[in-house]
This record gives structure tokens, sequence and C-alpha cells, in this order.
């Protein structure tokens, strides 16, 4: 039901060039004007092909990938409960 997808970062120097361009790759998710960058999600199966396009056109400065997919988000709670310790 849901595509696999991974975010990237887009580094730009002109952000009215880059906002209609950038939704040809994939999802624009959020624009920052204040520090020029644009977050995006694309397809994970196409995704080195993307960041090989992405680099091309002369507005991009850098291509950065987002590693959230890999971090760890299932937690578990080994460390004792010391509340009875401090009980009066």
């Amino acid at each position: 039901m849901f595509t696999e997808r991974s975010g990237i970062i887009v580094w730009v120097n002109d952000l009215k060039a880059a906002a209609k361009q950038l939704e040809k790759y994939g999802n624009v998710h959020f624009l920052s004007k204040k520090l020029h960058y644009a977050a995006m999600y694309v397809h994970t199966s196409r995704l080195e092909e993307t960041v090989k396009q992405l680099q091309k056109p002369p507005f991009v400065k850098k291509v950065e990938r987002s590693y959230r997919n890999e971090i760890k988000t299932e937690y578990n709670s080994n460390v004792p409960d010391k509340t009875r310790f401090y009980t009066l």
C-alpha cells in the first residue's frame, strides 16, 4: 500500500527556480527561504539515480541524503525504577 521513500535535502542558490523544477524529481515537503534548502521525498528504489540527476542543475549547491529510515526507533526501558528509593 505504501511505497518506500527516502528523504533528501537539496541546498540551492535560487529558491524560486528550485521550487518549480524539484517537483519533477519527487515530492517537495518543505522549502526554507532563510537557509535556502528544500526537503523532499523520493522513491527508495530510484534514490541513487535521483541524487545524480539532482546534482546537475546549476542552482543546486549540494544534495544530502537523510538517514532517518536507518535510525532505530524502537526503545526499551531497561533502567530500573528509582521512585521507591525517593519516597517518604
